[in-house]
């Protein structure tokens, strides 16, 4: 038994200085933690510390099509938690059925609590401050602040789920209501193989997807791809080179020209790709990336190589069960699609 155990210590610091995973580590690729509590601190908002039952509520409000204006658009129709996250169109559709008009691609929300910035241009802090934004927008959920607070108050059940979360005195506004949502999204973390491997277990990864880091790393992805989230900061796009299908919608960054790097984590799941969802190839986002970012031709090889790494940024998701919703009464606002 004793020897056993100095077996199992050698192998444990063995793969936990593997020469690969130093790299990586150095590269600025970090785990998400495996340990509730080093996670918990990652993700909680000290302002608004996260609880079971503003989870919960959060969840139901995330599901709630009756926020939106036409009662039909929830932030799950655009953030599908059942399909990585995102809607799987190129441009996001809203309200009226009409295409975002700047043409940009709705990008997950699994994660996203990891993120510097958030919108493609970086326009907003956190997830507190995101969930107002689609809220309100003509051409998403085309709410108002007022239509949202009187929605949820003319239903009893949200009201007492929110005094059970809140306090019996809190009061119900719509900045209430939205930092409750990214409450909830703030929980939606996917472990993957990677964060097994970064933090000390070898066999996490299999040869191929360790050599596909390896070309990952070699070839300056990690770059702009690096943290918990593998992106999430702001960067020139595009850098080297023009990005082929920037005529597609009339997006060009923030007032500087930098642009959300989007996160690698799920990207197997979350086609189409890039801010205006041109491309739905894997492959062919890496080699565009390639070549508008990193100024080089990635061959076919080298492409699937780190396309199998990528694969090991699949993680699991958590298990979110579909809400019942409550009941509308003859105050709950009635959908206009107007």
């Amino acid at each position: 038994m004793i020897k056993t155990l100095i077996i199992s210590a050698l192998t444990a610091s063995i793969a936990f200085s593997s020469p690969l995973s130093k790299q990586a580590q150095d590269s600025g690729l970090i785990a998400i933690p495996s340990a509730p509590s080093a996670l918990l601190k990652l993700i909680d908002n000290p302002k608004n510390p996260i609880t079971k039952q503003k989870v919960e509520l959060g969840k139901m409000l995330y599901m709630e099509p009756r926020l939106s204006k036409s009662g039909i658009i929830s932030c799950n129709t655009c953030h599908n938690l059942g399909m990585g996250g995102v809607d799987g169109v190129s441009a996001a559709i809203g309200h009226k059925w009409a295409a975002n008009p700047h043409g940009l691609n709705s990008p997950t929300v699994y994660n996203a609590v990891f993120f510097d910035s958030q919108f493609w241009d970086g326009r907003d802090p956190d997830l507190e401050k995101q969930a107002q934004g689609p809220i309100q927008a003509g051409p998403e959920m085309a709410a108002t602040q007022k239509h949202v607070v009187d929605t949820v108050v003319s239903m009893p059940e949200y009201v007492s789920r929110f005094q059970k979360a809140y306090g019996k005195d809190v009061k119900i506004d719509f900045e209430k209501v939205t930092d409750t949502i990214a409450l909830f999204e703030r929980t939606l973390v996917t472990p993957a193989p990677f964060d097994a491997y970064l933090e000390g277990d070898e066999n996490a990864l299999n040869a191929a997807e360790k050599k596909g880091l390896k070309t990952f790393m070699d070839k300056g992805c990690a770059t702009c791809h690096n943290g918990i989230a593998l992106g999430g900061s702001m960067q020139m796009f595009p850098l080297v080179s023009p990005y082929k299908y920037a005529n597609m919608g009339d997006f060009k960054g923030d007032k500087n020209g930098m642009v959300k790097v989007p996160t690698l984590r799920n990207i197997t799941e979350t086609t189409p790709y890039f801010h205006n969802g041109a491309i739905f190839s894997l492959k062919e986002a890496i080699q565009e990336m390639g070549r508008t970012q990193l100024g080089m031709e990635i061959n076919d090889a080298d492409a699937a190589s780190i396309e199998t790494f990528l694969g090991a940024l699949e993680g699991k998701k958590p298990t979110v069960t579909y809400p019942q919703l409550p009941n509308s009464t003859a105050t709950t606002p009635q959908p206009d699609m107007n």
